[in-house]
């Protein structure tokens, strides 16, 4: 069953912030993740105004942990650090 990760993420130091974006992006390609979505238009329907949204497809939900606990991400984390506020989270797919 497949899995995603949906991150809202409130930019606090763009700067900074590219920095997470390179080692993010080294993370996914390693990884051999599926980008979604990442930092397009979004239109707020309900509730609080959402941040940079970013939706990561994965084969399971232990591919997904296995990405989000790896080095290489864990680099990307390192650099995110006082550079954004990020909810971040894995959500199971349904079957197909």
């Amino acid at each position: 069953m497949t899995a995603l990760i949906i991150a809202d993420v409130q930019v606090t130091n763009p700067t900074q912030y590219d920095e997470y974006r390179k080692w993010a992006t080294a993370a996914l390609s390693a990884h051999g993740v599926e980008i979604l979505a990442r930092g397009g238009a979004t239109e707020r329907l309900e509730g609080r105004e959402p941040g940079r949204i970013v939706v990561l497809r994965f084969p399971t939900f232990q591919a997904a942990r296995t990405f989000y606990d790896s080095p290489e991400y864990g680099r990307a984390r390192s650099a995110r650090e006082g550079a954004a506020v990020m909810n971040m989270l894995i959500v199971e797919g349904v079957p197909a």
